[in-house]
């Protein structure tokens, strides 16, 4: 997966920007506030539809107009795609392959792949467990979209079951049939969830260990453990013992929207217990592990952008990353940082073809 051109026009802070690309690897230098990690989160766009950092389409318009164009061509497997995004204030965001608008946008998911590595996958340690469902949903949605559509399909059922739930307490009435149509819903989609995320992990711990390892050395003991009640307890048995509580609070309190991904360290969770290098290695080899997944599903090298990646990494860990590159593990790469001297330097170690982009 090669992007070959990129064109921007008032996407955040960049009002209007060409450019062509090398197939191995490209840098944006320059200081803080120029537009490097713009360009890198255009790419995402492409890839998914969204951008890495805020999900509120209309906020990433630059300040002072009302639309923003992203324009990729990208060389796949001997064939050109090319993928506009665009969107306009007060109209729906609008994804076009080749000219053709989709249907759905989640039919995109998966053409594009790709895996970002940025110092704000730091939220993936800090934050609550809904940012590390979202990092199991986006790893297998890029490679199954059966998976995509039953996340999607549980998600609506669950609003419609909350609202259903608002509903009785608010008329204080209550329908026991109409409630199990929805529960019988959840639990289709909920056990089919369940067990992809199960599948999935079983693949990926393994990889993400290994990855691990090769960063930091084999001192530690470090593991990915997955939370679900569903371990405990059917589907079924889940609603039906909390209906009460559900009634009270007026929404669905159990299920696979609640799992959690725990990220532990010797046994102890890696938030509390793992030193700032170690958090690093954690986040990197988590990264990663995602690039080899999706290579290996996809039978395709992801695009890979590592976003000022340089300034929060020290020499061992930024030297692997190079290491990597040398031995044809990854494809196209895209690189922001604040010194072009040192990215040069770094880069020039791979013996591979670059383009570096002042901005």
């Amino acid at each position: 997966m090669i992007l070959n051109k990129l064109s921007l026009i008032n996407y955040k802070n960049i009002a209007s920007k060409d450019f062509l690309l090398d197939a191995n690897i490209n840098c944006f230098t320059g200081n803080n506030g120029v537009g490097k990690t713009t360009v890198l989160d255009a790419i995402y766009y492409l890839a998914f539809g969204k951008s890495y950092f805020n999900p509120i389409a209309s906020q990433n318009i630059k300040h002072g107009e009302d639309f923003f164009v992203v324009d990729g061509t990208f060389h796949k497997q001997g064939t050109e795609e090319r993928i506009v995004c665009s969107l306009k204030k007060g109209q729906k965001k609008s994804i076009k392959r080749n000219g053709k608008a989709y249907d759905k946008l989640s039919e995109h998911l998966g053409l594009i792949p790709l895996v970002m590595i940025s110092p704000a996958d730091s939220d993936l340690i800090v934050e609550g467990s809904e940012t590390r469902r979202k990092f199991i949903d986006n790893v297998i949605s890029q490679s199954n979209h059966t998976y995509l559509h039953n996340l999607i399909s549980y998600n609506k059922i669950v609003s419609q079951r909350n609202a259903l739930l608002k509903y009785f307490a608010l008329n204080n009435t209550y329908d026991a049939t109409s409630l199990q149509v929805y529960n019988e819903q959840l639990q289709t989609y909920g056990n089919s969830i369940y067990a992809e995320r199960v599948a999935f992990l079983n693949e990926f711990i393994p990889i993400f260990k290994n990855r691990y390892n090769l960063i930091a050395g084999n001192n530690e003991q470090i593991n990915l453990v997955y939370d679900s009640q569903l371990h405990e307890a059917t589907f079924e048995e889940l609603l039906d013992s909390n209906l009460k509580k559900d009634r009270v609070l007026q929404y669905t309190s159990v299920g696979i929207h609640k799992d959690d991904l725990k990220f532990e360290i010797d046994t102890f969770p890696i938030k509390k217990f793992g030193s700032q290098g170690q958090q690093k290695s954690f986040l990197i080899a988590l990264k990663l592990a995602q690039f080899d997944f999706i290579k290996n599903r996809a039978q395709v090298k992801p695009i890979l952008l590592l976003d000022d990646i340089f300034d929060k990494l020290d020499e061992h860990r930024v030297t692997h990353i190079v290491q990597l590159v040398n031995d044809d593990t990854f494809g196209q790469i895209f690189i922001s940082d604040t010194h072009t001297e040192r990215t040069e330097e770094v880069v020039k170690k791979t013996n591979q073809s670059y383009q570096i982009f002042k901005l």
